[in-house]
């Protein structure tokens, strides 16, 4: 419910009474948006109309995008990092220091000046131009083991 808001309207017309609402609804799931849609047009039919979605990312959403973007980029340099280890005959230890670099965001906008207005966007063109987009460099040094030291333990 705190994700709906329900605007009501009543009106006479000679001997009958007339009532438009207007629902305005906050998904975080697409394919529930488009079964509510769909619902609606099924039950109610040519009564009901449904203005094109409109996408946005909360703060928190491109928070944790960034967060999710970041420990992939330290996940992919530490997998680089044992490759290269392996490679040489070396064993990978811990991390002695990861910085986080560069981050960068990007949305997929179309070229407004290509559109004649913005509902004229189909449904893939929202969506694409809702999408964001991000990357991360990150430094890291890790110790490096020779394999002996890694035998020892073992044993």
């Amino acid at each position: 419910e705190e994700n709906m808001t329900v605007t009501e309207d009543f009106s006479r017309l000679e001997n009958t009474y007339q009532m438009e609402a207007e629902v305005c609804i906050i998904f975080s799931d697409f394919g529930k948006m488009q079964n509510v849609c769909n619902l609606l047009i099924e039950k109610l039919g040519t009564s009901v109309t449904i203005g094109p979605p409109h996408f946005y990312h909360t703060p928190e959403a491109i928070d944790t995008l960034r967060r999710q973007v970041c420990v992939a980029a330290v996940a992919n340099t530490r997998q680089k990092a044992q490759e290269v280890c392996r490679l040489f005959g070396q064993s990978l230890g811990k991390p002695l220091l990861i910085r986080e670099e560069e981050t960068k965001e990007w949305g997929g906008h179309i070229d407004s000046q290509l559109l004649n207005s913005p509902d004229s966007l189909t449904l893939q063109e929202r969506i694409q131009n809702a999408t964001v987009y991000a990357s991360c460099r990150v430094f890291a040094v890790f110790e490096i083991k020779g394999k002996e030291n890694r035998r020892n333990k073992l044993l």
